[in-house]
């Protein structure tokens, strides 16, 4: 199991969090998000390591972005 967070810039409520958490586990190999707003992180736990840039892709779909 690995688990890997990542910051995102944009989120402000709850919608934010369900749009980057819906996108993110469409991702292969997640298995889990959890996105923390108050901190601006997301934390995916996958069964290997995830391709960033699909992370990033998935996050920017949701209209957000992940700080390099």
């Amino acid at each position: 199991m690995t688990v890997e967070s990542f910051t995102v810039t944009g989120m402000t409520c709850q919608h934010c969090v369900n749009a980057v958490s819906e996108e993110v586990a469409k991702v292969a190999g997640v298995s889990k998000v959890d996105v923390d707003l108050a901190a601006g992180t997301v934390t995916v736990e996958s069964e290997s390591p995830v391709d960033r840039a699909a992370v990033a892709a998935a996050v920017d779909e949701a209209g957000y972005e992940l700080v390099k």
